[in-house]
């Protein structure tokens, strides 16, 4: 199964407003909408776009697939851990700004 650009763009949307909204957090429970499961969320999503690019990988290599598709798939995926990567920048510079705090 070919994956199209549609359906490469559609999991990079989806994936964006996830981390950036943290699921609809007016319809979970407190204790799903914390920044652990929103962390636990971000890199299910890198991960599932890593094999959505093995995947997409494979299938140009046995003809399956565009190029294109292919292309789109990577980068959604490079997207998507560029974000979690600047999260957890963020997080770092956090953490040593506590750190840094007078006691």
């Amino acid at each position: 199964m070919a994956i199209d650009s549609m359906s490469a763009a559609k999991a990079y949307l989806d994936t964006a407003r996830a981390i950036a909204n943290g699921q609809n957090t007016e319809t979970q429970k407190t204790a799903e909408t914390g920044f652990g499961n929103l962390l636990t969320q971000a890199v299910s999503a890198t991960s599932g776009a890593g094999e959505t690019v093995e995947t997409a990988m494979a299938q140009a290599a046995t003809g399956r697939a565009d190029l294109v598709d292919v292309v789109t798939a990577v980068a959604a995926a490079e997207a998507t851990l560029e974000t979690v990567v600047a999260v957890r920048d963020q997080v770092i510079k956090a953490y040593q700004d506590i750190l840094r705090m007078p006691i």
